[in-house]
């Protein structure tokens, strides 16, 4: 465990020793908020609610007061680049600063999924030469004399990663440079499921993941991911180490992340993996049950559409599951339990491990439990890929029950306050919520609380926000030609240095085409190269536009003059055809309320507060967010409630204000 003893020095001590060590640096008034609010929460074990906004500093402001709480202290990020931004920059540089106030230097550690790390027991049985199941497990099969080269590549691959392994400390893949690719990496590393553990592994005393798990046990800071934390829940929590706080950064990204966690599909493709997995492992009889079992599932999906099934499984579909079950629960008694002397116990754990999947998710589909979602999943791409999936209808019960117990929770993020209140996001986490109070003031609950430490940035001198309110209500996918105009319009006022983000696929590229053939700027759009060589190009050339989808609307930081117009074509309200949504609003409409209020309304605030968000970056941003949405300002009651959940620009719905200010600004 870590030492103990670090309560001599204060929480503001810890923070005026951090910001100290940078040139010039003094505590922001979030951060300093943040400290104390922390601080009284670990005091009083009471959960916490932080809004803390882009340029708060919410990090020096979490991590300053968990240095103080004797034990680990895990905090979960939903993004790679944060997890990695911590790990390399914040925390290396918090150590070395108040290692003065402390009297010791504060560790941290990493804490991933096993799939992330080298597995010696994989390693040994590596294929270098030809395709193996395992190789192919997740991808199509090779096409005739495509093996070739594909097969010499990965196994160029693979060989890079053998010579890794010798001198690696940490067998962590984001430690392999230049990286392999997934079909490679899955070559030499071992899924969570499939793992024996480290007392059945004959390689278990070189484990890289349990060594990850060792040293997060005995760091004051762990720094995990919400994934991981998800499974760990519904683990009963054996896999980060115990702790007294948890600290969740980017939390409007959880109830998502464990409804993932809690989801699992059945596709044809996997029995078939299955079934090959396990053949020497299974009586004839056994192979041939599961044989017949994919072929079944093959026809019960064939005529479905994609969609959620409203009125449980069609009769040919039940047929295909139940005869899937009963296929793998004799799988399962085949192969019986895993021995110490068994000749390959890695092999047969990983043939129980998906047989045991597919008989737990068949049984669940067959249950058609009333708070399970199940639909059928199809894939636009032409790899034909059918699957039936099932989900949790909410988690907020699961979190309720498995995440706040026998620990503090501060949960942070950008976009908490949804209509200007913390309510909706607190019962997504499953927090109990107390009766509404006067408009304005903080929520709470039976044992949490709420703080918004503001921002520091002057939205409404910085930052403008223009609705073309005289748009017709979209109704038609794609873009509008009237939507099309008018950002072409707005394009132009600025010459460039627009983020356009989009509802569909076929609206971005539409935009694209149109400004490509209407201006001379520079049309990046997200598909035609990867995403990070898209935002280097769009911040260096500012006579560039980037277009794209969901993926653009977070994540995306683009300081300066390389973005300031940022343009939504219409409101993210989740589509129709979602399933989870769609199946949470028909079941508040079923109890009596509105489940486009209570559900799609919550879904578009979020995703929009995250679009709008792209613009003010830094104290010296300045521009325009344009929505071609007229709803935003003509729609009765959840209009105003999407623009109290934005950040405070100074508000138009004249074209004319928004043109003026985009040629100043190209004129500045």
């Amino acid at each position: 465990m870590p030492a103990t003893g670090k309560k001599k020095a204060t929480a503001e001590q810890v923070l005026a020793a951090a910001v100290g060590a940078v040139p010039g640096g003094s505590a922001r008034p979030g951060q300093q908020a943040m400290v104390e609010a922390i601080a009284k929460a670990v005091k009083n074990k009471e959960h916490l609610l932080v809004q803390a906004g882009t340029g708060t500093g919410k990090s020096l402001g979490y991590l300053a007061p968990a240095l103080l709480v004797d034990g680990p202290v895990v905090v979960s990020t939903a993004t790679l680049a944060l997890q990695n931004q911590l790990i390399a920059h914040d925390l290396p540089r918090l150590a070395e600063a108040v290692q003065p106030v402390l009297g010791r230097k504060p560790t941290f550690a990493v804490l991933k999924g096993r799939h992330h790390y080298l597995c010696a027991a994989k390693m040994e049985h590596a294929d270098e030469e030809g395709p193996t199941d395992t190789l192919f497990d997740a991808a199509p099969a090779p096409k005739a004399g495509q093996w070739l080269g594909e097969g010499a590549r990965l196994g160029k691959q693979i060989m890079r990663i053998r010579k890794w392994s010798e001198k690696t400390q940490t067998g962590d893949r984001d430690e392999l440079d230049p990286g392999v690719e997934d079909l490679a990496w899955r070559q030499v590393s071992m899924p969570a499921r499939d793992c024996v553990g480290a007392g059945r592994c004959p390689y278990g005393a070189e484990c890289f993941a349990e060594a990850s798990r060792a040293r997060a046990r005995e760091a004051d800071i762990v720094v995990t991911n919400h994934s991981l934390l998800a499974v760990d829940m519904i683990a009963d929590r054996q896999i980060v180490p115990p702790h007294k706080l948890l600290i969740v950064d980017e939390a409007h990204e959880l109830a998502d992340r464990v409804s993932s966690a809690a989801q699992a599909e059945i596709t044809p493709e996997a029995v078939e993996r299955a079934a090959r997995r396990a053949r020497t492992l299974i009586t004839p009889a056994a192979a041939e049950a599961l044989a017949e079992a994919a072929d079944a599932l093959t026809v019960g999906l064939a005529d479905l559409p994609a969609g959620r099934l409203t009125d449980g499984l069609p009769e040919r579909l039940r047929m295909a599951v139940a005869t899937l079950e009963s296929a793998t629960r004799a799988g399962l008694t085949a192969i019986g339990e895993i021995k110490s002397d068994d000749p390959d116990p890695v092999g047969k754990q990983q043939a129980k491990a998906v047989l045991d999947e597919l008989s737990t998710t068949a049984q669940r589909l067959l249950e058609e439990n009333a708070y399970d979602v199940a639909w059928v999943e199809k894939s636009d791409l032409g790899s034909g890929r059918r699957a039936l999936v099932v989900a949790p209808l909410s988690v907020a019960g699961t979190l309720s029950e498995n995440l706040y117990s026998d620990r503090t929770v501060v949960v942070t993020s950008a976009t908490l306050t949804l209509g200007g209140r913390f309510d909706t996001v607190a019962r997504s986490l499953g927090l109990p919520v107390a009766a509404a109070g006067p408009e304005g003031q903080p929520s709470s609950g039976d044992g949490w609380s709420s703080l918004d430490v503001g921002s520091p940035f002057d939205y409404p001198k910085q930052g403008i926000l223009y609705v073309a309110a005289h748009l017709p209500r979209p109704a038609q996918s794609g873009l509008p030609d009237a939507a099309g105009a008018e950002l072409l319009r707005l394009v132009e006022a600025l010459g460039g240095r627009t983020l356009g983000l989009f509802s569909s696929r076929k609206a971005a590229t539409q935009a694209a085409e149109l400004l490509r053939a209407k201006t001379d700027l520079t049309i990046l759009l997200q598909g035609e190269e990867t995403l990070p060589i898209l935002v280097r190009k769009f911040k260096e050339d500012q006579n560039s536009c980037l277009f794209g989808v969901m993926s653009l609307w977070q994540g995306v930081d683009v300081p300066g003059d390389a973005c300031q117009l940022v343009v939504i074509d219409r409101l993210p309200f989740p589509r129709p055809d979602e399933p989870l949504a769609a199946a949470r609003a028909a079941a508040v409409d079923a109890s009596g309320g509105s489940g486009f209020t209570a559900v799609s309304v919550p879904i578009a605030a979020v995703r929009l507060a995250q679009g709008v968000g792209r613009l003010i970056r830094s104290t010296g941003d300045k521009g325009v967010v344009a929505v071609l949405d007229s709803r935003l300002e003509t729609a009765r009651g959840y209009g105003a409630f999407l623009r109290r959940s934005l950040p405070p620009f100074w508000y138009t719905t004249k074209p004319d204000v928004a043109e003026g200010a985009l040629r100043r600004l190209a004129n500045s």
